[in-house]
This record gives C-alpha cells, structure tokens and sequence, in this order.
C-alpha cells in the first residue's frame, strides 16, 4: 500500500476534538455559502411544524420544568462543544436522506457523515489507499464498476473513499494518524473499472466524553456504528452519490445508532486463502445535467 508521511494530525480523539474538528470541517468545506435561498413561506412551515412536535412532545410526556432547563444545558452544551455536525449527522440526517433519495434510480444513497475531508489526492484505477508503514487490520480488496442506467461504464469517474482504521478511528479527527491516511480520489479505467486495495475498517464508536455522548448513556442507547467504507461516487453528466457500504454479519449491523444501513449496501468480503479478504460492488450513476458533482447529495 501507499504509505502516508509521518506527520500526524494534531486534532483531539476526545468529544471535544473531534467535535471542534467536524464543525470547522463543515464551515471550510461545505458549510458557508451551500445554502439555497429559502422563501418565507417554506422556512415558516417548516420550523411550525419541528416546534409544533415538540409542544407536543411536552405536553403527551409532562416535561417537567427541571427536564426543561437540562435539555436548555444540554442544547448549549452541544454548541459550545462544537458537537452540532456530530450530533445532527448521526440522528438526523439519515431522515434528510431518505427524502432526498425518494426518487433515486441509481445506487442505494446514505448518509454523509462528519468526518468527510475534500480535496484528497486523485489515485489510478487500480491502487491502493495511502496507509502507515504499519497500519493493522485485515488487507481487504474493494473491486466493481461505475456504470451509467443503461448499463454503459462510466470512464473517469471518481470514488472519493474515507474510512476509518482497525480502531475505528478517522484521519484529520484523531492524533497519531498521518493526515490522508485511507482516504482518496480513485479514477475509474476505460471500462468504468476500479480496484481498491485496502484494510477492513473497525465499527466507529461515537465520542461519548461529550455532550452527544451523555445524551446517548442518559437514553441508555449504544454509540456505535457498524464497519463501514464511505464513498462520493461522481462523474460529469450524472448525479452524484454519497454512500456507505457495509459488511456482512458486521457488529451492529442490525442496530447501527445513526439509522443509516440498508440491505443493498452490505457486502460479503471473501477470503482469499492468502489473508485477504475480497468484495465486488458495482455503482449505478443516473443522468444529470451540469459539471461533476461535489460531495453534496444531488438525487
């Protein structure tokens, strides 16, 4: 595998961290600018409406003054934490994908998550993720083809593809990990082709030192996700796709804390008598007009 320089990123593996690392991560990439001008009339209904649920909340369950002033805590908390990215991309997002996703013909969609970094090198058709001279973890080849919804392979499209390590931790959000480290831009071939050399990733644990995390103990949920490969598939004429793709019989498949698996992201890694493991998946990309798309969900 490529190796990646022994610079490590300096961010905080804590809540706090990783939190702060996510929110200027949101501000810089996509965060400031990406909105569209939304009427008067939309914004209205849509915050009557999110209010109008929670009056309701209050009212079915007796929310109770003390249990008012800690959710009033806990909203500041999670500002000033800089959990917000965090917290809303693992509970809230998955909804804003499925409405966007309702009129998707291509490949199975999902959500982006907070530890997406853009600009990362552009990498051959066959190639391998840049890694640490010893990063550990199961070798996993990822192969398959981006076609278009006639079944015509889609030449120079891109996977941008980010992962977490056999600890579950992501590079640009954790230390002792080289900035760029699994993560990069693969070209497809000719034929629309690509061959991704790489390690199975570890299930992710969600900072639980912070606010999210005290929400999540105090509901006594689970902060996990199961192991998964994140990907923007994009090529120019088609909509973009941001996905995630699983693994068979993974921990917390059944039960992933942000909601975000569906049936036809899973793959079935098999081994190939040398230690590796091996999985084929194809994508699907439908037809649209304008440039190549960015990490930002077009369906």
């Amino acid at each position: 595998m490529t190796t990646t320089p022994t610079n490590a990123t300096q961010h905080n593996p804590t809540a706090a961290g990783s939190g702060a690392s996510a929110s200027e991560a949101f501000r810089t990439s996509r965060g400031q600018g990406t909105a569209e001008a939304v009427p008067a009339e939309r914004v209205a209904t849509v915050v009557r409406a999110v209010l109008d649920g929670v009056h309701e909340t209050i009212r079915n369950h007796q929310v109770t003054y003390p249990e008012f002033q800690a959710a009033k805590q806990w909203l500041m908390d999670v500002g000033e934490g800089g959990e917000w990215p965090l917290f809303l991309d693992v509970f809230v997002e998955h909804a804003v994908e499925e409405v966007a996703a309702g009129t998707q013909q291509g490949t199975k969609g999902t959500i982006l998550g907070p530890y997406y970094l853009p600009d990362q090198p552009k990498l051959p058709s066959v190639t391998a993720l840049p890694t640490r001279p010893d990063e550990n973890g199961t070798p996993l080849v990822f192969a398959g083809q981006v076609r278009d919804t006639a079944g015509n392979p889609v030449p120079g499209a891109e996977l941008d593809v980010w992962q977490a390590d056999d600890r579950g931790y992501y590079s640009g959000f954790a230390p002792d990990i080289p900035a760029g480290n699994l993560r990069g831009v693969v070209v497809t071939d000719d034929r629309g082709r690509f061959e991704i050399t790489t390690i199975q990733p570890a299930p992710y644990r969600i900072p639980t030192d912070g606010p999210t995390g005290r929400l999540i103990e105090a509901a006594g949920w689970h902060p996990w996700r199961p192991a998964h490969l994140h990907l923007i598939v994009r090529a120019t004429g088609h909509r973009s796709i941001t996905t995630q793709l699983y693994f068979e019989g993974g921990e917390w498949l059944d039960s992933d804390v942000a909601e975000a698996t569906k049936p036809e992201l899973v793959l079935d890694p098999q081994g190939q008598g040398d230690g590796r493991l091996r999985s084929e998946y194809d994508f699907v990309l439908e037809p649209a007009e304008g440039r190549l798309s960015g990490p930002k969900q077009q369906h």
